[in-house]
């Protein structure tokens, strides 16, 4: 496993859409230097608490960047290679690491070999590389052929990955964002869907390369470590949990999410040793702030996501509490412009931003919310208590989704006659027991080192 994944405090970023840029590229069109706009929110991230950037697509692509036409091409609505050379230059000497979005699977119709065939047919020398190529039969585009596409969508097309030319053309991709840009690792689009001997063999190729490499692939549904082992992936995104973490609160159930926290985190559960990517939000789905049907709870949803084990990730603009769904307009609606700085107080929720700092300062300076063993504590409708347990070091975190103040005894464990130290509202300490409750703030919590 990558020794930096249980440190790593995520932002995610869809470039085309924070950048502006156009939902459609315009071939031949000279670059426009649109990645410019992002130098700027280099000290936003840190002030956050990221220390590791995951950035959407940024080669060239005909649309939304994962119908990718060239791997060697900065896509020309953000720039050209030089710059975003430069602007990895400078996230990293900001402190952050920089993992792109590794999009495998499938390309668009516009990547060049695919071009190549259709324009020459069965002449092309690309017609194996290919998933499913057949001339026996029409596209819904009119080309004499057809071929198979991800999840049935022909705009993307399926790559033969056990093709050793496909294979030697995407790492040489990979070798030279390493070599250019020093990246430090790949998010996999479509992981749950791409053979499991190639990426055994992509993260053999990627180690070879840096030892530090991370690798995180999107996986929906199944048993993670099918793909999160010691052969293939380090990690995979968590969409369990990110499903466990809205509907709890909108449900006045944190059982749910307690279920699913032991079930992955407690003793012998399924992914104790693997640093899962965790969320509330991202490019796909709609807005965590358009998920709760109360906002008030997005305080207690990310305390609960910074502490809680993986690596936590805040989705552009989800900091304010920014709002969209794919009713209101599609993918475009989740992957907005950037605010105006000027604008952020009007935003949904301007304080928010300021509470993920001091979730993320919290996480940074403590060891046992990185590493720590997962222990389930007390769980009632509205509120939850775990341990985060290290060598000597026991945390504990209470999490209150009520809009009033919850009080209650604490459960006997290693806290028990010990002094809470409170790590998010100090100097507070507390000392539960013999009479006295633990008593949380309305929709808050607490992070409590046992003393």
């Amino acid at each position: 496993m990558t020794r930096w994944a249980n440190d790593a405090v995520f932002y995610h970023l869809y470039p085309l859409g924070a950048c502006g840029a156009p939902l459609r590229n315009e071939p031949g069109a000279p670059p426009e230097r649109r990645l410019e706009a992002l130098f700027s929110w280099i000290g936003h991230w840190r002030e956050l608490g990221v220390n590791a950037l995951y950035l959407g697509p940024v080669f060239e692509s005909s649309a939304h960047g994962y119908d990718t036409a060239d791997f060697f091409r900065i896509d020309r609505r953000l720039g050209d290679w030089e710059l975003f050379k430069h602007f990895v230059e400078e996230v990293h000497r900001a402190g952050i690491r920089v993992i792109l979005d590794g999009v495998f699977h499938h390309v668009g119709r516009d990547f060049w070999a695919f071009r190549d065939v259709r324009e020459r047919g069965p002449g092309s020398p690309y017609c194996g590389w290919f998933s499913g190529l057949r001339f026996d039969r029409h596209n819904r585009f009119g080309d004499p052929f057809a071929y198979d596409g991800w999840n049935g969508c022909e705009e993307l097309v399926k790559l033969d990955l056990a093709n050793p030319a496909v294979r030697e053309h995407l790492f040489g991709a990979v070798e030279a964002w390493i070599r250019d840009f020093g990246i430090d690792g790949l998010r996999l689009d479509a992981a749950d869907c791409i053979d499991l001997g190639f990426l055994a063999d992509l993260a053999a190729f990627c180690r070879s390369q840096r030892s530090d490499f991370l690798l995180l692939g999107e996986v929906i549904h199944g048993d993670y470590r099918r793909w999160a082992n010691p052969q293939t992936l380090d990690s995979t995104t968590n969409y369990e949990c990110f499903k466990g973490l809205h509907s709890s609160f909108n449900d006045k159930n944190l059982f749910e999410i307690a279920a699913s926290l032991r079930r992955q985190f407690a003793e012998r559960g399924l992914y104790t040793d693997l640093p899962l990517y965790a969320f509330a939000d991202n490019h796909d789905v709609d807005r965590v702030s358009s998920l709760l049907k109360n906002r008030a709870h997005l305080y207690p949803l990310y305390l609960l996501l910074f502490t809680m084990p993986g690596m936590p990730s805040i989705y552009y603009g989800s900091e304010w509490g920014l709002q969209g769904t794919k009713a209101q307009g599609g993918d475009p609606a989740l992957r907005p412009p950037l605010p105006d700085r000027g604008a952020i107080g009007a935003l949904p929720e301007p304080d928010l931003a300021p509470a993920l700092a001091r979730f993320a300062r919290l996480r940074h300076e403590t060891a046992a919310l990185r590493r720590g063993r997962y222990r389930e504590v007390l769980v009632r409708s509205e509120q939850l208590v775990f341990a985060r347990e290290l060598g000597e070091e026991t945390v504990l975190v209470a999490v209150n989704a009520s809009e009033a103040p919850a009080s209650f005894e604490l459960p006997g464990g290693p806290w028990s006659g010990c002094e809470l130290v409170d790590l998010l509202d100090p100097p507070q300490t507390h000392r539960p027991g013999q009479g006295t409750a633990l008593t949380l703030p309305p929709c808050w919590g607490r992070v409590m080192r046992v003393r």
